[in-house]
Formats: C-alpha cells, structure tokens, sequence
C-alpha cells in the first residue's frame, strides 16, 4: 500500500514544488534581488558577499558588457563608455534630454530615434537595453544562488513613474529574460516589508529618497491591507543632485571653469565620496588630480547641510502636498518610514523628524527594504503562500478622463484611486445620422483638454445612423496592477467596437506631474468658471442645431409669419450671447429660445402623434391594452 505525505498547514507537501520567486529594486544608483526563503525574506548577494550591485553599465570596444561594482570603477577613467543613472533616462523621448543632458558625460545619437541612444564603444544603446544588462546580472545571481530558473520577478518603479516609463521598465525585462508578476511601487513595497514585520496598523509615511528620484506616499495599514492615500515626489531629485550640488561647490572652491568628462566624473565621485563619509565625520578632506596638479578642500557638515538644505525642502513641500491630497494632518501620521540610500544623511532624517514631529523609522536597511517588499510581494504572486493575506491597493497619480464636447476634460477615473481598477461611462452622439466618434484619452486634473496631456487617440466607427443622443456608447478605461491604461469603445446596439493600449514611447518632463497637480489646485475656481462656460456653449449649440433642424423640416407650414419672427430673433440673440457672453446670460437665453418655441413644439408633437395614428381607430389600441 502506498504513503500519502502530509504537511501542517502553510507547509509545502512537496518542496520541489516551490516556484523561485524574487524581488528586484531596479534603483538609479544601485540595484538589489530579494527572495523568500524558508519564510523569511532576504536579499540575495554575489559571490564577494555583496547584497547591493551598483547600476552601472561599461560598454567596451571589444564588445564586452561589465556591469556592477567593476563598471563603477571604470567610471572615472572612461565615463563616456560607462553609463550610470541610467534610470532617470527610462520612457523618456529625446526632446527631454534638454536638462539632463547638461549633467551626463555621455555622447548621444543624433538621429529621429524617438528614445535617446548613447554612444559607446560597443555600440549604440538605449536606457532600456542598459536596464536589461543591470536586469539580466541580479537574475543570473539569484538563479545561481536558488539553483533552478526563476518562475518571475516582481520589480519596483517610482511612485511617479508614467505609463512610458512603467513600460520601459517591462520591456527591459523582458529584454533580461525575466517574466514581470508585477511593477510595484517603491513606496509600497517599503510598507510591505516594515508592515509585515512590525505589524503596526494606521497611518504611515514612506519617505523614498533614492539616487535618482524622490517619492512620497501615505497609506493606511490595517489588517493587511496596504491602502495607498496619496502618492507625490519628484522623478528627477536624489541622491546624485546631492552630490552635484556639492560638486559645483567644489568647481567655484577649485576655480575650475572648462570641465572634460574625465574631471567632472573625478568631481562627482569625490562629491559622492564625501557625502557619504559625512554621514559618521564632522568634516573630511576632498582632493582632486588637475592637469597632473593635486587640489585639495575641506568640506564641513555645517557647509553640506548648507548646500543640501534646498533640495531637502523640495523634498517636505512634497510632502505637504501628499498629506493634503490624502485629506490628513501630520499629527495623523504614525510613522515614518525611511528608504533609499540617500535617507542616511543625517540633515535629512533630521530636518523629516522635525517636519513630522516623529523620530522615522531605520531598522531596516533603507537600501535593502524595497527588494525586501518585493520579495515577500512575489512570494505571494507565485503561488507559494498561497494563504497569505496581504492586499495592495495601489493608486494612479493623475485623473484619467476623455474629450467631451467644447474642448472639456470629462474624468473617468480619478487620481488616488486604487488599481487595479475599470470605470466606463456612457456616451452619445451629437448630431443626427452620426456614424463615427473620436475618442481622445487625455490625463490631468483640468477641466480643459487644452491643459491636460493628450496619451491616445482612436476612432469607433460603424455607429448606425440615428438621430443625436439616441446611440449609446460604452467607454470603458482599465488600468492594470502595474498601472498601464487601456481603453476601449462600444455602440451597445450594434456591437462595434474599438480599443488602444496606450504605450506612449516618451514620459513626463521631469515636473510636469508636479506642474500638473499644483495648477490644478491654483487654477480651481478659474477652471470651474471656464468650464460651466463651455457647458452652456455646448449646450446652446445643442439647441441652435435642433431648432435649425425643425425650422426647415416644417416651420413654414406650422408658423405663422409673427411667430417665426420672433423665434428667430431669439435664436439670433442666443448666437450673440453664445459668442460672448457669461455662462448664466447663456443660460437664460437658452430658456428665452426655448419659451420662444414652446407652441411651436406643441404643434410638432400633435403633428407627430396625428401622423402615427393615421389609418388606425382608437380602438385598436383599447383592445390591446385590455388583452395585456
């Protein structure tokens, strides 16, 4: 007789069973792979017993690909082959390389390529093939440390990243040969792992300071469930603008006015080494080699603070934005958690504590705590603990909506609202015998499509004609876990229909999300003006058009001279104040032209009944009505 093997519940009844699962922080300055093992999450390290890979790239004339800690030190003597913060360059088009281009030694490719490509050695690459390289070590490191091939990954983006950006980032795995569970936001990857072990509930800031991009979010933590109340941040502030800040201290300091790639990569190093030693010191020494000459300064914390102090209150002024979209206080806040690498300079855990009014929380590793998240996230995703009661609820960061009519922005999902997540909204046509609809997907808190962001166009074509109003149009937007959009259309009665996955090739400028949240706020009032305005534009088009219809069908026959007198004096008034009046003389003119054609449309109504009853008795329909 054969033996079934049994297990305590949770436990694995066949081990070999367990799907290799990891976590990926996919970081601006450095990089980590996490996994769970035997039900405790750790970061995974390479062969000299390091957990973090730097994410730097080396493209060699021979061909030869060197990633990680041997690229970094290959920065300085050949920075225009070795690329770093290659993040900051994700989703973005060529034209926004404006400002960034300014800081980066790099030689990039003039041609139409709608994404930037670097020139090097190897040849020409895009910021997704150097994600890919950075990708393809932490897999291999993790499929020779876990012995078999990985089932997937759950990787982590910014909080403000944009669908361009998201999209990047799964491309590049997929490039790397990884299959993507999820994208999932750094902040909530950070709650993840803190909430988990601690198992504190209520309200919670993350506060991610990394290399490249800033994020904050606030979310509810209760009974497993990790709510994302708001998110806000700058995908173009970190730890490298520290260091450049210092830099160009150290160049006024140096006297240094023409700067090669080779020195300024030497300056940024040295900037970044300080900043880092300032962290335990009160002072350290920085020397730099020019022109076969040594230079050397002292730099104080006193004068670091001084020079970082700037970028540390855009940091808070971000913060106290995302506490007012969440709707909360400061003194809500339970905790603050700390992530990223850049969260060890004390002026910035300082000048945090003081802003919140409580000491932030640093028992985890902030460099290790996102892949840490991620993993137990990817745990879950993979089947293996299958029991687990961990919910996320992420949100989008800017309203998503649809052109209406008059140039308005019509929502159909708001900002903050948590993914995965579908909303559909019902339409109509807006003149008789229409047969197609245009369908422009457009994002931001305006209500005008002219102070939005356009993502996608496509056309529903195929509608039956009717008269207008009487087609009904399903428009339906889906944004998926890892917050990409799609958007699809359907003419209920006749089942065309029409849909995009919208993947724009570039992302937003480094504020614009910022620009568009803070405009939406000043703007309020002046853009709920304007929008009644339209409204009434729209809405007194309407009625011109439908009178104007009537009028010729049988205005002669069923108005007398007097009365299409004084009907088209009224709609040549409301033409007038349509062009240059108020919303409430729109308004009113409206009623006027409408009282104006009150007998008028009596007499089209009889008319119309009169005409369906002919050549029937009133009895017909009795007898029915009686026989129901």
């Amino acid at each position: 007789m054969a033996l079934i093997q049994i297990a305590e519940p949770g436990q694995s009844t066949a081990p070999h069973q367990h799907r290799l699962a990891v976590g990926i922080d996919l970081g601006t300055t450095n990089s980590l792979v996490a996994t769970v093992r035997s039900g405790k999450a750790n970061t995974l390290t390479d062969q000299e017993g390091r957990a973090i890979l730097p994410s730097v790239v080396h493209y060699a004339d021979d061909k030869t690909i060197v990633v990680g800690h041997k690229a970094r030190e290959l920065a300085v003597s050949d920075p225009h082959n070795t690329i770093v913060s290659v993040k900051r360059l994700m989703g973005r088009a060529a034209k926004d390389l404006k400002v960034l281009a300014e800081h980066m030694p790099y030689q990039f490719a003039e041609h139409d390529s709608v994404v930037p490509r670097i020139k090097t050695a190897g040849g020409e690459v895009s910021a997704v093939e150097v994600s890919a390289e950075i990708l393809k070590s932490l897999k291999d490191r993790a499929e020779k440390t876990l012995g078999g091939d990985l089932t997937g990954a759950v990787i982590t983006v910014p909080a403000y990243f944009d669908d361009a950006q998201r999209q990047a980032t799964k491309d590049a795995a997929r490039l790397a040969g990884l299959n993507v569970l999820r994208l999932l936001n750094e902040p909530t990857a950070a709650a993840v792992a803190y909430g988990l072990d601690s198992g504190e509930e209520g309200v919670v800031a993350i506060y991610d300071l990394g290399g490249g991009t800033f994020d904050v979010s606030i979310l509810r933590l209760n009974k497993g469930v990790f709510e994302v109340l708001s998110t806000g941040g700058d995908s173009a502030l970190g730890g490298d603008d520290f260091d450049l800040a210092v830099a160009e201290w150290l160049m006024a300091e140096a006297g240094i006015t023409e700067l090669t790639a080779t020195l300024n990569r030497q300056i940024i190093s040295e900037a970044c080494r300080a900043k880092e030693a300032l962290t335990n010191a009160d002072s350290v020494t920085i020397s730099l080699q020019m022109n076969e000459q040594s230079w050397a300064t002292e730099l104080s914390k006193i004068k670091f603070n001084e020079l970082v102090d700037s970028l540390i209150s855009k940091t808070l002024a971000s913060c106290r934005r995302a506490l007012r979209d969440a709707g909360i206080d400061k003194e809500a806040i339970n905790n603050i958690v700390m992530v990223g690498g850049s969260t060890r300079v004390p002026a910035v855990r300082e000048r945090v504590a003081e802003f919140f009014n409580t000491e932030p929380l640093v028992n985890i590793d902030p460099d290790e705590v996102v892949a840490i998240g991620a993993s137990l996230q990817a745990d879950i995703l993979a089947g293996n603990n299958q029991d687990g009661d961990l919910l996320l609820l992420d949100v989008i960061p800017l309203s998503l909506g649809i052109e209406t009519m008059g140039g308005l922005s019509e929502k159909i999902i708001h900002r903050n609202t948590p993914i995965p997540v579908a909303r559909a909204q019902d339409f109509t046509t807006y003149k008789d015998g229409q047969t197609a609809l245009a369908v422009h997907v457009v994002q931001g808190e305006r209500e005008l499509v002219t102070d939005c962001r356009s993502l996608a166009r496509f056309e529903l074509r195929g509608i039956p004609p009717m008269v207008a109003g009487a087609a009904r149009i399903r428009v339906t937007y889906q944004v998926d876990a890892d917050g990409l959009l799609s958007v699809s259309s359907l003419e209920e009665s006749s089942g065309v229909e029409a849909a995009v996955t919208v993947k724009p090739s570039y992302g937003l400028s480094d504020n614009e999300i910022e620009t568009m949240l803070r405009d939406s706020m000043d703007h309020a009032q002046e853009d709920l003006q304007a929008r009644k305005l339209r409204e009434e534009q729209v809405e007194a088009d309407r009625v011109l058009v439908a009178i104007e219809a009537a009028l010729l069908a049988d205005g002669d026959r069923l108005l007398e001279a007097d009365e299409r007198r004084l009907i088209d004096q009224s709609r040549t008034q409301l033409a007038e104040v349509r062009q240059t009046g108020k919303a409430e003389e729109i308004k009113q003119a409206v009623k006027n032209l409408e009282k104006t054609c009150d007998a008028y449309i009596a007499r089209r109504m009889n008319q119309s009944i009169h005409e369906a009853m002919a050549g029937h008795k009133i009895d017909e329909y009795t007898t029915n009505k009686d026989a129901e």
